[in-house]
C-alpha cells in the first residue's frame, strides 16, 4: 500500500471491497503466453512420458541455432528444464481422467484404507496381493508425475513456445526401476555408504545406483550448462531418518499413505531406500545419454536453491539452503579451482571439496563450518530460544547410536553432557575414510546441528548478484514449531520480533575469514515494517540486479489470508539499502507461484504456476467465502475491507467447474520491449 501512489481517503475508498480473481493477474500492456501444461507428452510419444504436476523451479539454458536452408538464421531455441514437486490430492485426482483419458483408482483406494486411517506397509504384503496391485495402479501414476523434464522452445516473432527435439524427456520418481540403464548415479563419499557389505540399517541393494528423483522443488544453472535440482521434502515420501553408518532406516518406517487429502509415503510401496532422496541433481539438459547424477559432497537435507560461483583460477563454490524451521545454509568449495567457467569439464570440481554449514552472529558477523570428522560437536543452545520467549528444541544426532534419527533437546545441560560424550563428528558416525565422511554427508542436516550451524528460517533460495556479487537468500518465515526454530539473535522482524513468520531476503557477502551479513528485504504488513508481501520463496536478479521474488504462503493460514493470492514482487535495485516492492503478478486461487527465469534479453519472464486449486479442487460458479480484514492507510489509519475470495480454481480454464491445471507460462509485454523498458 505504501507504493499504490493513492493518498489516505484514495486508498479507504479503492480498497474497501475487494474481489479476488481466478486467475494471473498482470499489469496492463503485459500478456502471458501458456507453454506447458500438466499432462501434455513430452518427448516420444512411444515412450508415453508427460509433462509432471506441481511445476516448481524452471531453467531455461540456451542451445546453439543452426543455419536454415536459405541461409537465414534460425529461431532462437533453448531447453526448459521444470522441477515437479509433489500431488495435490484433490485436484490431481479430479482431473486426472480428463486430463489422460483413463481413470483413476483414488478414491476406490483412500475408501479401502479408511479403516485402517489411510495406511498400508506395502513391504509386508505379497507380492500378488489385491491391495498391492491397487496402491501401485495409484503410485506408479503419481510418480510418473514427478521429478524433472526437460522440454524444448523456441522463440518465433518474439514468442516462446513448444517445439519437437529428441533433447525432450524425464526423469521421474521412477526412473530406472524397470530399466537399470536409466538408473541414477551418485558422486563423492556418500557411494562408500551404499556400498557397505553389512550396514546397520536397510540396503536396498542397488550399491551407488539410485531409482528415480521425486520431491525436487528449487534449482540452478551452471555456467557450464548443466542444472542443478533440489530434492526437497523427500521425507514426505521416504523415512528421512539414517543410522550412525549413514545407512537408510527400513522402508516401514513410512507406510504409505492414502487419503482424501493426502498421499505420502511412495517410496514404501517400491522399497526405496531413503539415504539416497534429498540430494542435488545434476542434469545435462543437451544430452539425454549422460546419466543424472546425485553429488554427495553437496549433502543431503531437505535441499531449496542452489547458487553456483564459478571463476577462473578460484575454488568452485555452490550454495543452498535446508528449507525445514530450523534448518541451515551450506556452502561447497571445491578442492580443484576453475580454470573455465563454461567448461563441461566443472562438473568433475563436484567429485572431492568440503561441505560447511553457515555460523551467523547476531553483530552481523558470520563464519562456515566444515562438516569434517574432526570437527568439533558444539551444538546452539536452547537458552538461546527461550531467552527470546521461544519455546523451541534444538535437534541432534540421537545419543543411542544404535538407533536411526534425531533426538531433541531443550536444556543446556543435557546438551553439554552431549558434547563432552561425542566431541567430534567421528565420534557420532561410524565409517572408514570414505564410508565416515560419506555417513556425515548423509546425515548433513543433523551433522550441521551438532558442529553449530545456525538454525536459520527456512532458507528457500540463493543467489548471485550480478552487480555487487552478493549472495541473496530468501528466508521464508521465522516462525517455530515443535522441532525447531530460527535464531532469534539473527532473525528478527521490523521491530526486533523474535519468531517473525513474513520472511526475509539476506544480503551475504563471503570475505577471506568469513562472511558478512544483513537483512536487506523484510515481509510484512507495510504499516508493521514489511515491503507488503508474506514469505518469499523463489529468487531472480536481472542484469542490472533488480530483484524479483515470488512468495509461498501457506494456503488456509489464517495469519496470512489478509496478503491474498500468492504474488511475484519487483524490488528494484536502490543505491545500498531496498524500501521499495512492486506487485507485478498475482496467481490464481489456492496457488504458489514459481520458477522465475528470465530469458537472455529480459524479454520474457518464466513463472510456474503450482497447485491452483490445492485446497478446494476445481472452482464452482459462485462458491465463495467472504473475509474482513483491517488495514492502514498512509496516514496510520485503520479500516476494514471486505474481501470476496472465492473457492477452488479452474485456472487456466476461465470456465468454473474445469479441473485445474499446473502449468508454466512465459510474461511478456504485448509492445515486445524488454519486461523493465
Amino acid at each position: 500500500m505504501q507504493g499504490d501512489g493513492l493518498e489516505a481517503a484514495a486508498q479507504r475508498q479503492r480498497l474497501a471491497s475487494v474481489q479476488l480473481e481466478d486467475r494471473l493477474v498482470l499489469p496492463a500492456g503485459f500478456r502471458a503466453d501458456l507453454l506447458a501444461v500438466w499432462g501434455e507428452p513430452v518427448g516420444d510419444p512411444a515412450v508415453g512420458a508427460r509433462f509432471g504436476f506441481n511445476n516448481d523451479y524452471v531453467a531455461l539454458v540456451p542451445e546453439p541455432t543452426g543455419p536454415r536452408a536459405d541461409g537465414a538464421d534460425g529461431p532462437e531455441r533453448a531447453l526448459l528444464v521444470v522441477n515437479f514437486e509433489y500431488i495435490s490430492p484433490l485436484p490431481w485426482q479430479q482431473g486426472f481422467e480428463a486430463v489422460l483419458g483413463r481413470p483413476l483408482p483414488y478414491q476406490q483406494l483412500a475408501d479401502t484404507l479408511k479403516p485402517q486411517q489411510g495406511e498400508a506397509d506395502c513391504t509386508a504384503l505379497p507380492e500378488g496381493h489385491p491391495l498391492l496391485a491397487l496402491i501401485r495402479a495409484v503410485s506408479d501414476e503419481a510418480m510418473a508425475d514427478l521429478g524433472v523434464g526437460v522440454i524444448a522452445l523456441e522463440r518465433h516473432r518474439g514468442a516462446w513456445r513448444r517445439r519437437t527435439s529428441p533433447l525432450e524427456r524425464r526423469i521421474d520418481g521412477l526412473a530406472g526401476l524397470r530399466d537399470p540403464a536409466q538408473r541414477l548415479r551418485v558422486s563423492g563419499p556418500a557411494a562408500a555408504v551404499f556400498n557397505l557389505p553389512e550396514p546397520m540399517g536397510y540396503s536396498d541393494g542397488l550399491g551407488a545406483s539410485v531409482i528415480g528423483s521425486f520431491a525436487n522443488c528449487a534449482g540452478g544453472v551452471t555456467p557450464w550448462g548443466t542444472v542443478l535440482s533440489a530434492e526437497e521434502n523427500v521425507q514426505v515420501q521416504i523415512s528421512e531418518d539414517v543410522h550412525a553408518d549413514g545407512s537408510a532406516s527400513h522402508p516401514s518406517r513410512r507406510p504409505f499413505l492414502c487419503s482424501e487429502t493426502r498421499l505420502a509415503g511412495l517410496g514404501n510401496v517400491y522399497g526405496l531406500a531413503g539415504n539416497k532422496y534429498g540430494w542435488m541433481v545434476e542434469v545435462d539438459p543437451a544430452d539425454p545419454t549422460r546419466p543424472a547424477c546425485k553429488h554427495s559432497w553437496l549433502g543431503r537435507f531437505r535441499h531449496e536453491a542452489v547458487a553456483v560461483r564459478a571463476i577462473a583460477g578460484e575454488h568452485l563454490q555452490i550454495y543452498s539452503g535446508c528449507d525445514r524451521r530450523g534448518g541451515h545454509l551450506y556452502r561447497y568449495v571445491s578442492d580443484a579451482v576453475v580454470q573455465d567457467p563454461s567448461d563441461p569439464a566443472n562438473s568433475a570440481l563436484l567429485d572431492q571439496g568440503d561441505l560447511q554449514v553457515a555460523r551467523f552472529e547476531g553483530d552481523g558477523s558470520g563464519r562456515w563450518i566444515p562438516l569434517r570428522p574432526e570437527t568439533p560437536v558444539d551444538p546452539f543452545l536452547p537458552s538461546r530460544f527461550q531467552t527470546a520467549g521461544l519455546s523451541c528444541p534444538v535437534e541432534l544426532p540421537h545419543s543411542d547410536r544404535r538407533l536411526a534419527g534425531a533426538e531433541l533437546f531443550d536444556d543446556d545441560a543435557a546438551v553439554a553432557a552431549y558434547r563432552r560424550r561425542f566431541p567430534t563428528l567421528a565420534h557420532l558416525y561410524r565409517g572408514a575414510a570414505a564410508a565416515l565422511q560419506g555417513a556425515i554427508l548423509v546425515d548433513a542436516h543433523l551433522a550441521a546441528s551438532a558442529v553449530g550451524g545456525t538454525p536459520t528460517a527456512r532458507p528457500e533460495d540463493t543467489d548471485l548478484d550480478p552487480v555487487s556479487e552478493d549472495l541473496l537468500v530468501a528466508f521464508t518465515s521465522g516462525r517455530p514449531n515443535e522441532r525447531g526454530g530460527a535464531d532469534p539473535a539473527v532473525f528478527t522482524g521490523p521491530a526486533g520480533e523474535a519468531g517473525w513468520p513474513h520472511g526475509w531476503v539476506m544480503r551475504l557477502q563471503d570475505q577471506d575469514d568469513g562472511f558478512r551479513w544483513r537483512l536487506a528485504v523484510t515481509g510484512g504488513e507495510p504499516w508493521a515494517g514489511g515491503l507488503g508481501f508474506a514469505n518469499p520463496d523463489n529468487l531472480a536478479l536481472d542484469r542490472n540486479g533488480n530483484l524479483w521474488i515470488v512468495t509461498d504462503r501457506s494456503i488456509g493460514d489464517p495469519a496470512g489470508e489478509i496478503f491474498g493470492n500468492n504474488s511475484c514482487w519487483l524490488v528494484p535495485r536502490g543505491s545500498g539499502s531496498e524500501e521499495t516492492a512492486f506487485c507485478f503478478a498475482t496467481g490464481p486461487m489456492e496457488c504458489e507461484l514459481c520458477g522465475l527465469a528470465l530469458d537472455r534479453d529480459e524479454r520474457t519472464l518464466f513463472l510456474a504456476v503450482q497447485h491452483p486449486g490445492e485446497r478446494h479442487g476445481r472452482r464452482m460458479a459462485g462458491r465463495q467465502l467472504e473475509q474482513e480484514h483491517r488495514l492502514v492507510d498512509r496516514e496510520g489509519r485503520t479500516f476494514l475491507q471486505r474481501r470476496q475470495v472465492p473457492l477452488g480454481s479452474s485456472w487456466p480454464s476461465p470456465a468454473p467447474g474445469q479441473p485445474p491445471r499446473p502449468a508454466v507460462v512465459a510474461i511478456r509485454r504485448d509492445d515486445g520491449r524488454p519486461l523493465l523498458a
